[in-house]
């Protein structure tokens, strides 16, 4: 898994609208990446809420949040538009960025094991390095546990 104090890899996905959004529109910016495994589950959408909640608090500290999962872009627009989610989801069908970031593995539900997305957030800084990692997320309580963190 990708660690403090390594740079971000490229990336370039596409957003809930088609348009991609590469790491090199993000330069000389702070950013939260976080990795979830699937639009509308659970988990997935609290954490989506709290983010959407506190997104004026991140942008009035000039970072920007984007959401990563395997759904594909019609699912993050979907997702997006029901949860009035304000930033960026990037949809990784190849779940090559989640590869990259180390994020994608072996995962365990009811007894069943299968692969899939960690639940996982990287905070960046201006330089594209990473600042902090949160494995296994909970997510309540998580957008403002990353706002702390980036305050600290």
């Amino acid at each position: 898994m990708l660690g403090e104090g390594e740079p971000v890899p490229d990336f370039a996905l596409r957003d809930s609208e088609g348009k991609t959004v590469k790491k090199s529109d993000l330069k000389g910016r702070k950013y939260v990446v976080y990795f979830y495994p699937k639009d509308f589950t659970p988990g997935c959408t609290t954490e989506a809420a709290e983010f959407a909640r506190d997104y004026r608090k991140f942008k009035n500290a000039g970072i920007e949040i984007i959401g990563i999962s395997p759904d594909d872009e019609e699912s993050h627009k979907k997702f997006g538009e029901k949860m009035s989610v304000p930033f960026i989801l990037l949809a990784d069908t190849e779940k090559d960025v989640a590869k990259k970031f180390g994020v994608w593995g072996k995962k365990q539900f009811m007894g069943r094991e299968y692969m899939g997305v960690n639940r996982t957030t990287f905070l960046v800084d201006e330089k594209g390095k990473v600042l902090k990692v949160f494995e296994k997320v909970k997510p309540a309580g998580h957008a403002q546990e990353v706002l702390d963190a980036f305050n600290a």
